[in-house]
């Protein structure tokens, strides 16, 4: 029989805005193994990425599953989604995404005694999670990049994008989301990686939630890349890659990865993956490159630096 998994929720501020967390664990939250922070992307909250329930589906919840190999768990929803604040009328975009993670981080910290984070990020919320690590040096133990994007170059989803970018900027600050976009999510790259079942779920969970999201980090995406420098992330980093994803050019991501200083460093392709990893068929995959970085041992031997 699985270990029961206990959820909690917290809640911290960021000025007058209440950031959402969810917590899970198995036992006490003591992680002994580490301490994760899930970071999620444009469109949707953290719960339905990282915890979503599905009936016959072993394993669905990546909090989960890390919580019973000893992790404690946390998600924040950035502002503007889910649970946390929405009152205020801004883009919400990639640097105030790093300001949420910095709030939660500090809740974390304070409250557990934890420190430094595994922190693992997925699409815009691998761009929120590099842009906090670039901030804080020291503060992530290990960064985890799922369906990052550096500069666009050679992403065919961020060029079909910035066609849009016009009308969902004249609608305001925010965007509508409705079950055929979420569906849009699991077609748009290579059609046949997720099961029906699963995106039904997964649009269920994130539909309960919001009805609109904010604009902020399309916008940053399809304008403003590069909003990080690969050379002033200091910490152990995974680049993950699906091999259909629209968004991550691989061309674009391994130079990224050449400007990564940490020589602890790992590229992982993700065969018949395309863009949300965690909902995809081959779930159990990603959860296996994720689960073996973060429980890589620290090096006995560190030689002189080098170039790369």
């Amino acid at each position: 029989m699985s270990q029961p998994v206990t959820g909690m929720e917290h809640w911290t501020s960021k000025g007058d805005v209440r950031i959402f967390m969810w917590e899970k664990f198995v036992g006490a939250p003591s992680g002994k193994k580490g301490t994760i922070l899930f970071v999620h992307g444009s469109s949707m909250a953290s719960q339905p990425t990282f915890d979503l329930q599905v009936p016959g589906r072993d394993d669905s919840s990546v909090m989960d599953v890390f919580a019973r190999a000893g992790y404690d768990c946390w998600c924040l929803d950035n502002e503007g989604y889910g649970r946390s604040s929405k009152h205020r009328d801004i883009l919400c975009d990639i640097s105030t995404g790093a300001d949420d993670i910095a709030a939660a981080a500090a809740h974390i910290e304070a409250t557990r005694k934890a420190g430094p984070l595994l922190v693992y990020g997925i699409s815009s919320g691998a761009l929120k999670a590099a842009l906090f690590a670039q901030r804080n040096p020291g503060r992530v133990k290990r960064l985890a990049l799922d369906a990052f994007v550096w500069t666009g170059e050679g992403s065919p989803t961020l060029e079909q994008r910035r066609k849009k970018l016009p009308e969902y900027r004249a609608a305001g600050n925010r965007r509508p989301i409705d079950r055929a976009f979420v569906h849009s999510i699991f077609t748009r790259d290579h059609p046949g990686t997720a099961d029906e079942a699963v995106v039904d779920a997964f649009a269920d969970a994130i539909l309960s939630l919001d009805s609109s999201v904010p604009i902020g980090t399309y916008v940053d995406m399809c304008l403003h890349l590069p909003v990080v420098d690969p050379a002033k992330i200091d910490c152990p980093t995974i680049v993950m890659r699906g091999q259909y994803d629209g968004i991550a050019g691989f061309d674009d991501l391994v130079e990224f990865f050449k400007r990564l200083p940490n020589p602890d460093k790992q590229f992982a392709v993700m065969p018949g993956i395309a863009h949300a990893s965690f909902q995809q068929k081959n779930y159990a995959l990603v959860q296996h490159i994720l689960a073996a970085f973060f429980a890589q041992p620290e090096p006995v031997y560190r030689g002189p630096p080098a170039d790369h």
